[in-house]
């Protein structure tokens, strides 16, 4: 696409979305590298007022709502030749028929991991001080705690075994780094040089588990991770281990994660969880030692203007006729979320 002509762009994902995506600022700059109606979201590509425009569009700007990109829409855009996602993973979005194509993709994702790398820093930290236990003992007693309750609460020296160097996992370790913490990775595509350059040392699984005291997973959800902290491995972790989950629940047994918890042996963080969410008469509402979220650690609020900004900076590269900094490639998929 050649900066003298704007390619013709649309709007396609749930347009509650759109404004917190593209703020004023942004949409500015999208509408001058781009001809788009600003006004136009897709919802439904078979409607009769998506179907002249996508005959005639040549990027489609993609994020939450937005429906299954298969062949009967890749025909009703003959001139499509990028998709854009103001989102995280394209998993769910993009079939082979896209790919067959030949279209280019990109998406927002390295911009939703930050939100939830600093997330779950914030409850790594917490999980040190023990934070949740006191608050639900100082409600019921009052009291501080005495010294010997403390003895065994602190971040000094405490070891974080992080599951998974995806982009979430990778900018957690920045974030890590200035901190009194020992840290460890497992990660089954990382080498030890790698390791070494991340900062943190390479462990298995099971050595992994068994040595840290809070275990935080940021794997994707892909066959080969379903269920990766079974029974048998949440056992290895110690008594009084943390879990913390910001990934998907799917990787956890829930059932084996529950028991753990209702025994009191772990504790948990929780902001995924299968199913998610829980039924209404699931104990990990209540349990003391579960601290549970709906599924915040990603993008809220004002950070979704970071994704739409990640977006904006692509349109102008493909206006440009450069290539995506941020391209997602068919290959990578089977082992990226």
């Amino acid at each position: 696409m050649s900066s003298a002509q704007p390619p013709r762009a649309v709007f396609a994902m749930d347009p509650v979305h759109l404004p917190l995506l593209f703020p004023a600022p942004l949409m500015a700059r999208l509408q001058q590298v781009a001809e788009i109606d600003t006004t136009l979201v897709v919802q439904d590509f078979t409607a009769p007022e998506a179907a002249s425009t996508l005959a005639r569009t040549e990027v489609l700007i993609t994020g939450w709502g937005c429906p299954h990109l298969d062949e009967d829409v890749l025909a009703a855009a003959p001139n499509l030749r990028t998709v854009l996602h103001a989102a995280g993973s394209v998993r769910s979005l993009v079939g082979e028929a896209l790919w067959k194509g030949g279209l280019t993709v990109s998406s927002a994702v390295t911009g939703n991991a930050l939100p939830v790398a600093e997330y779950t820093l914030a409850m790594i930290l917490l999980a040190g001080k023990d934070a949740f236990a006191y608050r639900e003992r100082f409600r019921e007693t009052h009291a501080h705690p005495s010294t010997a309750e403390t003895a065994d609460t602190g971040n000094l020296g405490r070891r974080v075994g992080i599951i998974g160097a995806s982009r979430v996992g990778r900018r957690l370790l920045e974030l890590l780094l200035p901190f009194d913490l020992d840290v460890a990775l497992y990660d089954p595509y990382v080498d030890a040089d790698e390791a070494a350059s991340l900062g943190v040392e390479l462990l298995s699984l099971e050595d992994l588990l068994t040595r840290s005291d809070i275990v935080s997973l940021h794997a994707p959800d892909i066959p080969e991770t379903h269920r990766m902290l079974d029974r048998d491995k949440l056992a290895l972790i110690k008594d009084g281990g943390v879990v913390i989950n910001t990934s998907r629940g799917a990787l956890v047994d829930p059932d084996a994660l529950a028991d753990e918890l209702v025994g009191g042996r772990l504790s948990a963080v929780l902001d995924v969880t299968e199913p998610e969410p829980l039924p209404a008469g699931s104990l990990l509402y209540t349990l003391p030692n579960v601290f549970l979220t709906p599924h915040i650690a990603g993008s809220l609020g004002n950070e979704l203007a970071r994704l739409g900004g990640i977006v904006v900076d692509e349109l102008e590269r493909v206006s440009a006729g450069l290539p995506l900094t941020h391209e997602v490639r068919h290959a990578d998929l089977a082992r990226v979320a």
